[in-house]
């Protein structure tokens, strides 16, 4: 099968093979035939080392398709049911999952290395991983059970691809981690597709004001037809954040992944307002704020992982959203491209031309 794989990290742009095989296959493991990826921005951070991925690898991690072979022990899923990957796959066993917080589950972070796929190189097998135990730019892949999330079938592929990370993360940590009120000020940095998919989820929780803070014109002006009330250049938050009642913003999204901006969101914050770290950053990138600062401003720092909440069910309320004609999901997608494109891709989301693209597989 086609699957594009990254050789070594640090590497621009992906080898898309022929000669790919999925690997894996047995008891509490299904096989998936992929339909549709979406390239996240947390991609080419595991492309450049950003984030953790021993390399050789698949890339992609917002993936739909449909399932072709159950293993053996495997219940809730049949050939032919359609699902989404869900990178952080709960085991349902661990104390975060009993407490029903399945999306801080660990688990699946140790299937970071594990061979998903097999290709030949001089003669020679060569295993790869598939990012974050998954692998999405490839026509078939193979997961543990846990690792798919079943949606319905009327829901496109397309769209379906958007829901396994970008758009769950951001309407899940307006609607689970910030909880907005109705009638809150919102500022958003970051208009990528999470930053998009946060405004949406404070518009859905009845936000009254929603800035949302970019440095690319397009992009700003893309976030309007999203929900944004007003889209404003980086130079222009701190004037913005101080003409509001309480001199700054009720909720702040951060969703960069950079200590620079989630300073400046702390900024833009109001005393006792919260900010809202969903950005996806480097673990050596650190953010600074004085203990005095902290006690004296009762701003409340809210990092939200994968949506904020277990991630099924997250899913679900994306899925309900949309067919209520209350989320947008197809209008995220700025452009379509073929697996065999997925290069022009990467060097679309790095010029931030493209707010997501969605590779279409199978063949």
């Amino acid at each position: 099968m086609r699957a594009a794989v990254l050789h070594k990290t640090g590497q621009e742009t992906l080898d898309v093979r022929e000669d790919v095989t999925a690997v894996g296959f047995g008891p509490g493991a299904v096989r998936v035939r992929m339909r549709a990826a979406s390239l996240c921005h947390s991609d080419l951070s595991a492309m450049s080392g950003v984030l953790p991925q021993p390399a050789p690898f698949v890339p992609g991690h917002e993936g739909a398709g449909e399932v072709v072979e159950v293993g053996e022990g495997v219940t809730g899923l049949a050939p032919g049911d359609r699902v989404v990957l869900c990178w952080m796959a709960p085991c349902g066993r661990c104390a975060h999952c009993e407490r029903g917080r399945g999306h801080l589950c660990i688990a699946s972070l140790r299937r970071l290395g594990a061979p998903g796929f097999r290709f030949e190189n001089g003669g020679a097998a060569v295993e790869a991983s598939g990012f974050y135990g998954t692998g999405a730019f490839a026509e078939e892949v193979v997961v543990a059970a846990d690792a798919v999330i079943k949606v319905p079938a009327d829901l496109p592929y397309e769209a379906a691809a958007l829901i396994g990370c970008g758009v769950t993360t951001g309407v899940g940590a307006a609607v689970n981690t910030a909880r907005v009120e109705p009638g809150a000020s919102v500022a958003v940095i970051g208009a990528g597709g999470v930053g998009v998919a946060a405004v949406q989820g404070a518009r859905v929780c009845g936000a009254a004001r929603i800035t949302v803070v970019d440095p690319v014109v397009s992009r700003r002006e893309r976030a309007l037809a999203f929900g944004a009330t007003e889209a404003i250049a980086p130079e222009d938050l701190k004037a913005a954040a101080k003409g509001l009642p309480g001199g700054g913003f009720d909720y702040v999204f951060e969703a960069v992944g950079r200590s620079a901006t989630v300073r400046a969101g702390y900024d833009a914050a109001r005393r006792g307002g919260a900010v809202v770290v969903i950005g996806a950053g480097a673990q050596d990138d650190l953010a600074q704020f004085t203990m005095g600062e902290l006690f004296f401003n009762e701003k409340r720092l809210l990092p939200s992982l994968y949506g904020g909440a277990p991630v099924a069910r997250t899913i679900a309320l994306v899925v309900d959203l949309w067919r209520a004609g209350r989320i947008d999901l197809d209008g995220m997608i700025s452009h379509r491209v073929d697996l065999s494109d997925v290069n022009e891709a990467i060097a679309q989301m790095r010029s931030g031309e493209a707010l997501r693209t969605v590779v279409t597989l199978g063949r």
